[in-house]
């Protein structure tokens, strides 16, 4: 979608909306007296306020979608499936609008932004066939006249609690269609800088049939959300955040019985060897890194090059982030959209200092770059620092910002091993021509996802999400047959059928399912 410039004349200038949470498939006012402002990142002004959902009304969703669970979770398959192709529909036909939505809440350009939504909608597609996924097991005699047939069954009640940077495909995408597809009742926590792309996609998925409370929305503040991971009416928790509050959810949900899959922090690292096709190198890197401003847990906030190609790799890469075009997001030239909010913005910007301060060789700065006529937006240019050591916080811990830390090595050997001793796992990439280096590359990295010549290793959503070590807690992941799972609990039933002449049999200790003496 291309926006004219009185089109975004009137995104900008349009009244600031006072927006309501759904339960029961109603928009409700709330009654709390505290209300989370919603920025625009690109202007620096405020476009909604939503509200801090009281206590009682966090609980009323849960109640809501507790109520729906039984007739829901009742429903054919075939039926709960048809909604979803339905939804996809709606989603397909307003794809342009909640790319401008979305790009206008959260800052990614509009490119980034359609992107979003089209990962939501490659999600639903894949729901639409979770019937096959939750197909059971049958066996004849597994002992003489004895049958056993297992069948997935929904829980209940989950609760998504999503991040700010993809509005639209954590939260309608990893979250709500495959828990409900799978027959249980879902509360959105939606994140409250950006609830506008999940609050209209909800409006589109009452508009494709869905039931009264068997999708609900909320924006709280932590209190609330926090008694989400304990209410007696949850049974699971699925979350996407930092690792701190990752852990905390998990121990505290686990804790409370509850299934739980923590999708946390990252810090992914690409090494390029000196075979690699060094110009496609550098511009997936390019992409991968400042792409959603480096927003997203598979950004490429490090690369590890060989000593040997390193100068040249870091002059194209200065280059080319040199040449992106940084404007508002929603206007169609944009290359690289601001950060999220002030904060953000500051937090990147202290980042960068501390790298500077730690010693680290600052190639290109990207603190107060000026966009004409956005002048209060949260701008951060493209970052990059050279010869980042081990031990430095900018070449270790994650930033979410539009910063590149390079760290040299030897080899392949060495690339490997400073990748590796990084505490996150979630993806990992290798630039070669080297299909030998490729291969051991795959099989050894500690990451979940890994990328070889790709710098974004996101799998379709028929595979898991899989990060690992301190990128995850829990024991299944989202999307693929772990979203199904994790969704699911099996139930085995067996079965023998007998006439009166079988009224005298003995029946063993066993009840005849003991097949050995």
């Amino acid at each position: 979608m291309v926006l004219t410039h009185e089109e975004a004349t009137a995104v900008e200038a349009a009244p600031v909306k006072r927006l309501r949470y759904l339960v029961d498939n109603q928009w409700r006012e709330s009654s709390s007296e505290k209300y989370m402002p919603v920025m625009n990142p690109s202007t620096g002004q405020q476009i909604a306020e939503t509200p801090c959902c009281t206590q009682a009304e966090v609980d009323s969703a849960v109640a809501a979608a507790a109520r729906a669970f039984p007739a829901w979770s009742a429903t054919p398959i075939p039926k709960r499936i048809q909604l979803m192709f339905r939804f996809k529909q709606l989603l397909d036909e307003h794809l342009d609008e909640l790319s401008v939505v979305l790009a206008t809440e959260m800052g990614k350009v509009l490119d980034e932004a359609r992107g979003d939504v089209l990962k939501a909608i490659e999600v639903v597609e894949c729901a639409c066939s979770s019937h096959y996924l939750m197909q059971g097991d049958t066996t004849m005699n597994v002992s003489t006249g004895y049958d056993t047939v297992s069948f997935r069954e929904p829980l209940g009640v989950f609760v998504g609690i999503a991040p700010y940077n993809f509005p639209a495909m954590i939260p309608m995408g990893w979250m709500l269609p495959f828990a409900i597809t799978t027959g249980n009742t879902f509360v959105l926590k939606a994140a409250s800088m950006v609830p506008q792309t999940s609050m209209r996609m909800m409006e589109l998925l009452i508009e494709a049939g869905l039931p009264a409370g068997v999708a609900n929305l909320v924006t709280c503040t932590r209190v609330e959300a926090d008694s989400l991971l304990t209410n007696p009416e949850v049974r699971g928790i699925t979350f996407v955040g930092s690792t701190p509050v990752g852990k905390h959810v998990y121990a505290t949900a686990a804790g409370a019985g509850k299934r739980v899959q923590a999708l946390t922090q990252a810090k992914n690292h690409a090494l390029v060897l000196e075979d690699a096709v060094l110009e496609r190198a550098a511009s997936g890197i390019i992409n991968s890194t400042y792409g959603c401003a480096g927003q997203r847990c598979m950004a490429l906030p490090v690369v590890v090059v060989q000593e040997s190609i390193a100068d040249e790799l870091v002059a194209l890469l200065k280059q080319k982030a040199q040449e992106l075009k940084l404007g508002p997001a929603y206007l169609p030239d944009s290359q690289l959209g601001p950060v999220v909010s002030a904060a953000q913005k500051a937090w990147v910007e202290e980042c960068i200092a501390r790298g500077v301060a730690e010693g680290a060789e600052l190639v290109l700065d990207g603190r107060n770059p000026v966009v004409e006529g956005y002048q209060d937006g949260y701008w951060v240019g493209p970052t990059i620092f050279d010869h980042v050591q081990p031990g430095q916080f900018v070449g270790d811990e994650e930033i979410f910002g539009p910063v590149t830390s390079i760290k040299r090595v030897k080899d392949f050997e060495e690339g490997l091993a400073v990748m590796n001793a990084n505490s996150y796992a979630n993806g990992s990439s290798i630039y070669t021509s080297s299909g030998w280096h490729a291969r051991e590359f795959s099989r050894r990295t500690h990451a979940g996802m890994v990328g070889v010549n790709v710098g974004i290793p996101v799998p379709f959503s028929t595979f898991a999400f899989s990060g690992h070590k301190d990128s995850f807690f829990g024991d299944l992941h989202s999307m693929g047959k772990d979203g199904v799972l994790f969704f699911t609990e099996v139930k085995s039933v067996t079965s023998v059928w007998f006439t009166d002449e079988h009224a005298g049999e003995r029946v063993s200790t066993w009840d005849g399912t003991l097949t050995r003496g």
